[in-house]
Formats: C-alpha cells, structure tokens, sequence
C-alpha cells in the first residue's frame, strides 16, 4: 500500500491573520518562521526533547507520551512566567483527561531562557491580538514527545478536538523514523476539512480554535527510536482554563 504524505499548503507570515479569519489555520515553513521571528535560530532548544520525564496521566494506559508544561502570560512587549501550576482542561472540550488537574514538570530554563522562545510567543501574540484586540494573552507550554517504543504512539489520543483556548499554535521539532502523524483540521459547524502532514522541522502550524476542531493520526515506527516532537502552545484571553 502506497502513503501519500501531503505537504502543508505554507503561506507568508503577512498571510497569517487573514488565514486565522477565512480558513481558521495557518502554516508557516522553516523560512517562514524564521522571518516571523526575527530570524532567530531555534536549534538552541531542540535538545530538551530528549530528556523529557514520562506523561503518567495517559488514561488509556499508554507509555508512548513525554512532556513538560509550563505557564506565562504575554503583555505587550513582555513575557512572564507564572508560578508553575496545573493544566486544566473540562469535559467538554477533552473527554479522555478532562476535568483533571494534571501537574507535569515545568519547562526548562535551557528552553524558556532562549531569546527565541520570547520572540516565538512573541510573535504569535501579535497575530492573536491582530484578530481579537491587543490584551493580555494566556499561554500555556507544552513540549511533546510521542515515541514509538511500544509500537503505535498517539499524538492527540481524546481524537479530534478543540482546546477550550482562541488560538492554538503547535511547532513541529523533530521527526524521526515514523509514518502516520497527519495533521487533520475540519470546520468546527460545517463539512469541510484538510490534511496534511508536518514534515519539515521548524514548521508552525497555527489554529484558531474557535472555529475548527484537530487531531494528528496515530505514529508507527518506520525504523528503531521513532518519535515525533512538537511544541504546543495555547493562547487564551482573559485567564487560564479554571474548573467552574
């Protein structure tokens, strides 16, 4: 059987706010990324991938998810971290680990103390505040890895969803001898979807959660120590996801 891997339809940093508004997503390329912010190079932080503690909170009972997660808020020009906290999401928008407090590890400072990562949320929160105002902006941190040790490893295991947040950016870092893992996106009230597959490191991938649901298909290993990396970032306003 033949896999068709598709490749992202990338557009130009400039394109992105009107592609949040009319399509409700936005890919940009390597190049692209790195003329969004500033051109900074983001193999400083590629290495925190490889030591990232288990996600012990999997309910499917899977071991194929490490992570680390991290809170800041984003004002203007200024970004802080928040003292670390849970992640928080309701049933209503994830119904496999809603409703649960979830406390992973924090991020490292081999990570959050890089200029590119101020100038990656940065950038992101300007488009955010292009669409909705300027205002502060929530940000929750995740770096993933989904390894393929055990056979099949799941990116987005609750399926298709939406994260309770307005926008939703997810960088692909790494991936290393795998297939699968296509990136799907359908209209949040209507028919239409796309797919395509995050296949070039440093690619960005920017949802406007308001308007569309995602998933990314399940990984299998092509060769030994296949894994996908990723680093999703959650942009909300007005303050974290709270329980009611």
């Amino acid at each position: 059987m033949t896999i068709t891997t598709l490749i992202p339809p990338y557009i130009e940093p400039s394109q992105l706010v009107d592609a949040l508004k009319t399509r409700g997503y936005g890919v940009l390329g390597p190049a692209g990324l790195a003329s969004f912010t500033g051109g900074a190079g983001f193999e400083v932080i590629k290495a925190d991938w490889d030591n990232l503690p288990p996600d012990n909170f999997l309910k499917d009972g899977g071991r194929y998810r490490r992570r680390r997660h991290s809170c800041f808020i984003v004002d203007k020009a200024k970004v802080t971290q928040v003292t670390h906290r849970a992640h928080y999401q309701p049933l209503s928008y994830n119904a496999l680990h809603g409703g649960m407090h979830r406390l992973f590890e924090a991020m490292l400072p081999s990570t959050t103390g890089q200029a590119v990562w101020a100038e990656l949320l940065l950038a992101i929160s300007q488009v955010c505040s292009s669409l909705k105002g300027e205002q502060p902006w929530y940000v929750e941190a995740h770096q993933f890895r989904i390894d393929t040790l055990n056979g099949i490893g799941r990116p987005t295991p609750e399926g298709a969803h939406r994260d309770g947040v307005n926008f939703v950016a997810i960088l692909l870092v790494a991936r290393e001898n795998i297939s699968g893992g296509e990136s799907r996106i359908f209209e949040f009230d209507g028919p239409n979807g796309q797919r395509f597959t995050l296949s070039e490191p440093w690619t960005l991938l920017l949802l406007n959660d308001e308007t569309v649901i995602h998933e990314s298909t399940p990984i299998q290993p092509s060769k030994a120590g296949g894994h996908r990396d990723t680093l999703v970032l959650t942009f909300r306003s007005g303050g974290f996801l709270e329980p009611l």
